[in-house]
Parts: C-alpha cells; sequence; structure tokens
C-alpha cells in the first residue's frame, strides 16, 4: 500500500511511518523542512531503501500541499491511505480569560484548517474502494461527553476535526472508503509528556491494523480508539 503522513519526522508521524514501512507499505512523508528531517528518519529511509520518500508539506501552507499533490500526480502515484498526524498543543492550562486568541486560530489553522487542505489536494489521488482509508488523528479532548474547562484550542480544533471526519466519511460513502478520527490515546510524545502512559509504537501498531482493516470497526461512528471501538461523541 502506498500511504501519505503529515509529521512524519517525530513522535507520532514517525512511529506511523517505521510501523508502515517494517509491514512492507510504501509512505510519503509530509514533512515541513526535508533538509532538517530527523535523524531517526534519515536512519529509517537508509533502512529501507524506496519506501519512505519526503514530501515538503507544511499543513498550515495550503501552496505546499498543492505542489506535493501535483509531484504525486505527475508521477502518476496513487494513494491507498492518507493519515492526517500532524498537529499542535498550544495555550495548556490558560484560563479563558487569559488565552490568546492569536494562539486558538493558529491551532484551528493546524488541526484543522490542515486536514482539510490535505484532503482538498490529496482525495483527488486516493484510490476509492474499500481497501481505502483516511484517517484523521484527533483526541478524546474532542468529545463533548469529556469536555473538560481547559486546553481551549486543542479541545475545540479536535472537535471541529471529528465533525470533519464525519461529513468525509458521508461524502465517501458511496466509494467505500473508510474514515475515521482516532484517538491516539494518552503516549509518550513532546505533546503528551514523559507522564503519559502509553508509546507512540504501541498507537502506531493499532491504528496501520484499523488501515489493514485487521481491526473490524463495527461502530456507527467515525470517531474510535485504536483499537476500533467507538469513543465518546
Amino acid at each position: 500500500m502506498k500511504l501519505f503522513i503529515t509529521g512524519a519526522n517525530r513522535g507520532l508521524g514517525l512511529a506511523l511511518t517505521t510501523e508502515a514501512v517494517k509491514r512492507g507499505h510504501t509512505v510519503f512523508a509530509g514533512i515541513r523542512s526535508p533538509q532538517k528531517q530527523s535523524d531517526a528518519l534519515n536512519h529509517l529511509s537508509s533502512l529501507f531503501p524506496n519506501k519512505v520518500q519526503l514530501l515538503q508539506v507544511d499543513v498550515a501552507d495550503e501552496l505546499t500541499c498543492q505542489t506535493a499533490s501535483e509531484k504525486l500526480k505527475a508521477d502518476n502515484t496513487t494513494l491507498d491511505a492518507i493519515i492526517n498526524n500532524a498537529g499542535i498543543l498550544d495555550e495548556r492550562s490558560k484560563t479563558i480569560e487569559d488565552i490568546d486568541l492569536d494562539k486558538v486560530e493558529q491551532t484551528f489553522n493546524i488541526n484543522l484548517y490542515g486536514p482539510m487542505r490535505v484532503i482538498k489536494y490529496f482525495l483527488p489521488l486516493l484510490h476509492k474502494g474499500p481497501d481505502s482509508t483516511i484517517i484523521n488523528i484527533s483526541s478524546e479532548a474532542g468529545s463533548f461527553q469529556n469536555a473538560y474547562g481547559g486546553d481551549y484550542p486543542y479541545a475545540l480544533s479536535k472537535s471541529a476535526l471529528n465533525m470533519f471526519s464525519e461529513q468525509l466519511r458521508k461524502y465517501l460513502k458511496n466509494d467505500g472508503v473508510s474514515v475515521y478520527a482516532v484517538h491516539p490515546g494518552w503516549i509518550r510524545t513532546d505533546m503528551g509528556g514523559e507522564k503519559a502512559p502509553g508509546t507512540p509504537e504501541e498507537s502506531a501498531h493499532g491504528i496501520m491494523d484499523i488501515m489493514e482493516k485487521k481491526i473490524e470497526v463495527n461502530c456507527n461512528s467515525s470517531f474510535i480508539n485504536t483499537k476500533g471501538e467507538a469513543m465518546p461523541q
């Protein structure tokens, strides 16, 4: 399979890229600055030649999304999966009285508009059918039932991303494409922190199983965890 993964140079994105190539897939790794890719991504490329291809994609910059998609189109590349992983967590622990609304806008620009830009330009490259998948990395913070008084930019953007995922699911229903907003769990990344109980590798394994249809998702919801179980809306 051929996958496009954003934010592929660290954290969950790197773990997803690693898990995918270990399973024999080809990954088009979307990163903001190919000249500054991580040592880990360089090492992965050396271990799996021709399985990792770097694409310069800044999800906050529409032109880079368009240019990258046109490059794949020119090479007659079709995709089997799109994983929108790039995201930010800002204004942690800020009260609504103290919040910086510019940071709220920036968060939405990356966490919501970023996946929208990616889908706008990469959806035409996605092979339509039951083997194809779109996965938007979401969070339990986007659940109405689990709402709490904090992390406003992140929680609101992930809630909106869940809505976008459900809209995509309905839009692509007749094409057979699976669409999920996946809560990866609390994992040890720059965003999750060192106290998190889970690892990016564990989450990546579950997400790859969902993409490969090894996990059967029976719930009538696009918002799920890495075991394919429905998350509270």
